[in-house]
């Protein structure tokens, strides 16, 4: 393989996450405020606050238990936000801050069902799965209320919007409305005409009418002055929310008169607009096609003037309330991500396949969402054509479809084929232009949809119907599921990888056999042309990925390192270097000259299926079973440069220490050593301030002088000094400085002083003792010194001269 000096300087060895795009809806309440800025749904054990504008988590609040949340509300001025979890606990937050104001116990004996504020924000109604309802005053922090007999769940309160009545409605498991008054204490009705669970009530303006609707297909208008039912009226559909319109003429939604007219949401999939005065449906939004269309919720911001729904897959809509035009779109939760691409010219945006017939587009510059429709079953691979405007996805419902996107970034379905007799799991775009695609499919045959001419011309009307696509070649390739395929860079050639654990290198157009990859000893998931040479990638459920000749088939290297199934592989760096992504969850660069494994990549917990790099090369796209979608840049070049400056710095800085040190700048020599953190230069700066003959004025001055910060630091340095003998008298030095000094209690507030103490105690008692010896044994030598030294001798007589 060619490979060239400048190519090899061009290899990548670092990448870090530049975003995420995470679940932050899983099912459950989700609610406006009034001004329709803010969206508050529930994420397990979290709220998250989104702007609507953007689609960003403006906050993400969580309980100190860590419990699931069961149920929230927001006030109707949207200053108060209170959760209830698990634990039995309530939570009032200042949610703007994202901190918890007030947090109590609920007194419920089992978990809080449902919640709701009175209209002046000051009380809240809790009901619990214990059949109780219970309403504590917000602004002087009691309960003021508990009202029992509701059978099994109370899993629906509303108060009288208003506050002067003061009425509280609930529902439990018995499908009867109880009226209880706030004044007398007692329930002063049961409403019963509904047969099964009540999903919503709203009232009317003037207070005076009620709405009901429930699973048992009617909604009930009552009249609450006499609590008596007015009009009953079937909608033939299980009501999972009702809302009053404003009682205005409205003629896109067909409302004529100013009489009472409901819009109601449920098994369905489309909201409908009724009169209740005649009972008849006056509009029907249109039906989409697919399962998980059902609407499991839906609301109205008055002020605002937005419709919020939530469809069974978690995707919340935003309707303009007088027209019901779409406005926004979030993906809450898009469960097993199994693919994904960048889309546009400069990959402005990317594409999600996830468990689901829907695919969601994401811009990635405004978190802006669109949702795609049009497969009727999970789709299960993507891929884009040269230029970015146009993809194909594939799907379990035997069929492909081409999309196109605007230069607005609006996406429409363009094309459709259909012809495979099984699920079509893996799908590729022709790469030199876009002239063709070609399908690999459960029923082992691979098929070539050419692309007619009037598809690409941009006359074609946007709101066409799709052009229907035929397959120009059909050809059976292995005798198991066809995992993979791969149109080669020049569009002549076509590799296939199968569950038959060999891959196959085909002749296009006509798709014919001109050799076998075998060697794997586990079923394919995924094989790659390289961009330079002619070489093929064949990832493997044997957890490794295996580099082929194509001239000769021969397996030219293997790479090994994932501890699991492999199931996606992409060349990067100019085809020098790879990209691997497995069911362990970890995205793995190689270097190919070498085999190394250059950087380990774990941020997914679970199968990472989808893999894709930019047109520049500089990112990548993952997406995994976790229902994360992570976006990594290239960050190497950045490294590379910031290391380099740390070292310019750190020489910089080592020649002004020796300078300091030279000077006998003390002081300044080890403030800068400390906060360079170089225990051993600190310790060489201590021991020339020792072999001065002011030493212990010296080193106290200097220390005293230091900053708390670096004190700290200093006082960690000692405790590794004072492991060694050597150090032990410098250490001591600074330890009595500091006691000198420093009062017991501003010792005590040092960062980590309990466990600098802890050791310091030991190694310190310890040179202690050996000094203790030390100094004994001198003593001794000393007296035994005296003891024997001899007496002076007489001096010898001096002979006499004779």
């Amino acid at each position: 393989m060619a490979e060239t000096a400048a190519g090899a300087s061009r290899f990548k060895a670092n990448y870090a996450v530049e975003r995420k795009i995470e679940p932050f809806y899983k099912g459950g309440k989700a609610q406006l405020d009034q001004t329709g800025q803010h969206l508050f749904c529930i994420c397990g054990t979290r709220v998250n606050v989104l702007k609507v504008a953007s689609g960003a988590i403006l906050q993400s609040l969580e309980q100190e238990d860590q419990e699931d949340i069961t149920a929230f509300d927001l006030s109707p001025n949207d200053e108060v936000l209170v959760t209830a979890s698990r634990a039995l606990l309530l939570a009032q937050w200042a949610w703007q801050e994202g901190r918890i104001t007030r947090l109590w116990k609920a007194i419920h004996t089992a978990p809080v069902a449902s919640m709701a504020f009175d209209p002046t924000s000051t009380l809240l109604a809790t009901g619990g799965c214990d059949g109780a309802v219970r309403i504590w005053d917000i602004m002087q922090h009691y309960g003021t209320h508990h009202f029992r007999g509701s059978p099994g769940v109370v899993h629906l309160v509303a108060f009288h919007p208003d506050p002067a009545c003061l009425l509280l409605f609930s529902s439990a498991a018995d499908a009867a409305i109880r009226v209880w008054s706030l004044q007398d204490r007692s329930c002063l009705a049961v409403l019963t005409a509904h047969y099964s669970a009540i999903t919503s009530l709203a009232f009317s303006t003037d207070g005076c009418t009620m709405l009901s609707s429930g699973r048992d297909k009617i909604c009930i208008v009552w009249d609450l002055r006499s609590h008596q039912v007015t009009r009953t009226v079937p909608v033939f559909e299980s009501v999972e929310a009702a809302v009053l319109l404003p009682e205005e003429p409205a003629p896109e939604l067909g409302v004529k008169s100013t009489g009472l007219h409901f819009l109601t949401a449920g098994n369905l999939g489309m909201l409908r607009v009724w009169e209740a005065a005649s009972g008849q449906c006056v509009h029907t939004q249109s039906q989409l096609p697919g399962p998980g269309r059902e609407l499991t919720h839906c609301s109205l911001s008055r002020t605002a003037g937005l419709l919020l729904s939530v469809t069974a897959d978690h995707n919340l809509l935003l309707y303009e309330a007088h027209s019901l035009q779409l406005r926004k779109q979030f993906a809450g939760y898009s469960e097993e991500v199994l693919d994904v691409r960048f889309l546009g010219p400069e990959d402005s945006h990317i594409v999600v396949a996830s468990n689901s017939p829907c695919l969601k587009v994401f811009e990635l510059q405004t978190s802006s969402c669109q949702i795609l429709h049009g497969h009727t079953d999970i789709v299960l691979a993507l891929d884009v054509f040269r230029k970015g405007w146009f993809f194909a996805s594939c799907a379990k419902d035997q069929t492909i479809r081409i999309w196109r996107m605007n230069k607005a970034g609006q996406v429409a379905c363009v094309a459709q084929g259909s012809g495979h007799t099984h699920s079509v799991g893996t799908i590729c775009c022709s790469r030199l232009k876009e002239s063709f695609l070609v399908t690999g499919s459960q029923d082992c045959t691979v098929k070539l949809w050419p692309l007619p001419e009037a598809l690409l011309s941009k006359s074609t009307a946007p709101d066409s119907s799709p052009v229907l696509l035929q397959a120009q070649t059909t050809q059976r390739c292995h005798e198991k599921d066809i995992n993979s395929v791969a149109v080669a860079p020049n569009d002549k050639l076509l590799a296939t990888g199968s569950q038959d654990r060999t891959a196959k290198l085909w002749a296009l157009p006509q798709c014919q056999l001109l050799g076998v990859f075998s060697g794997h000893r586990r079923g394919l998931w995924c094989v790659q042309f390289s961009p330079m040479d002619q070489v093929l990638a064949t990832a493997s459920a044997d957890g490794t990925i295996k580099l082929w000749a194509l001239q000769d088939f021969s397996c030219l290297k293997t790479f090994e390192g994932h501890d699991a199934s492999v199931l996606k592989v992409a060349f990067v760096s100019r085809g020098t270097q790879l990209l691997s992504s497995g069911s362990d969850g970890l995205v793995k660069l190689w270097t190919i000259k070498n085999n190394e494994c250059v950087q380990t990549l774990d941020a997914h917990e679970d199968k990472v299926w989808g893999l894709h790099c930019s047109r520049m090369d500089d990112r990548t796209l993952t997406g995994a079973s976790d229902s994360r979608v992570i976006l990594w840049k290239d960050i190497t070049e950045a490294v590379q440069a910031e290391n380099q400056a740390k070292q310019e710095e750190q020489v910089i800085k080592q020649q002004e220490l020796d300078n300091l040190i030279h000077e006998k700048r003390y002081l300044r020599a080890l403030g800068l050593a400390i906060s360079l953190d170089w225990p051993h230069t600190v310790l060489t700066i201590i021991h020339a301030i020792r072999r001065d003959p002011e030493a212990c004025e010296k080193l106290e001055a200097t220390v005293i002088r230091l900053r708390r910060d670096q004190k700290e630091a200093l006082l960690r340095f000692c405790v590794t000094w004072n492991t060694n003998s050597r150090h032990c008298h410098e250490a001591q030095a600074v330890l009595s400085a500091l006691l000198r000094h420093e009062s017991p209690e501003e010792l005590l507030a040092y960062e980590g002083v309990q466990a600098a103490l802890e050791a310091l105690l030991p190694y310190t008692e310890r040179h202690f003792q050996r000094l203790s010896r030390t100094l004994q044994a001198a003593t001794f030598l000393d007296f035994l010194w005296h003891s024997i030294k001899l007496p002076m001798l007489p001096a010898a007589p001096q002979p006499s001269s004779t």
